[in-house]
């Protein structure tokens, strides 16, 4: 049970790179330099870069997935680049860094995060963060507990369940402003299909 972190940072990344009209500048934040998440969300990213040829990947750089670094790292960024359009930031906490770094310095730039946080929820809707790649950890948590169950009972299960990417944005945000504690479980068959 699991989510596909290249699919979600391509899908992610598109939808900025869309979103910015398919040119211009960006940057990417990446989370923890070699841990699995950080590899496939940045090659997801990059994968997406290359099919947009008016888009310039102008740097790269770890924020370790830390709100505080990336605001440091966002500004030494912006020190070093005149025009940045666009922000791929591998987690939430680090897309919330770069927006807190532009906002210091009344600059503009959309910022793209992954994780679905209540907070980057909270700032799709006021129009201050882009999207966010949905992780889902409610979903993976209710249908792994599940399958283990039906495992346990000796039930049929699937072998593999990686949920498809979803990018929250504007138009979408709305089910997920739910309290996780009062969403319901979705049904193993349909998410199995």
């Amino acid at each position: 049970m699991g989510a596909d972190d290249y699919n979600i940072g391509l899908e992610t990344a598109r939808y900025l790179l869309t979103a910015m009209g398919g040119k211009g500048n960006v940057v990417i934040l990446e989370g923890v330099k070699g841990s699995l998440t950080n590899i496939d969300r940045v090659r997801g990213f990059t994968d997406a870069i290359k099919a947009f040829p008016n888009v310039k990947l102008v740097a790269q750089q770890p924020a370790n997935y830390q709100r505080l670094q990336a605001l440091q790292v966002m500004e030494n960024l912006m020190q070093s680049h005149q025009q940045i359009d666009g922000v791929l930031a591998a987690n939430d906490p680090m897309a919330v860094g770069a927006i807190e770094a532009l906002d210091g310095a009344n600059r503009k730039a959309m910022v793209v995060g992954i994780n679905g946080s209540k907070e980057a929820v909270d700032l799709i809707k006021s129009g201050k963060l882009l999207a966010s790649g949905d992780f889902n950890g409610f979903i993976q948590g209710c249908l792994g507990t599940e399958i283990a169950v039906r495992h346990l009972r000796k039930e049929k299960t699937p072998k593999e369940i990686i949920l498809k990417p979803v990018v929250i944005q504007k138009g979408n945000y709305q089910p997920y402003e739910k309290p996780v504690e009062q969403r319901e479980c979705p049904k193993l068959a349909d998410m199995a299909k």
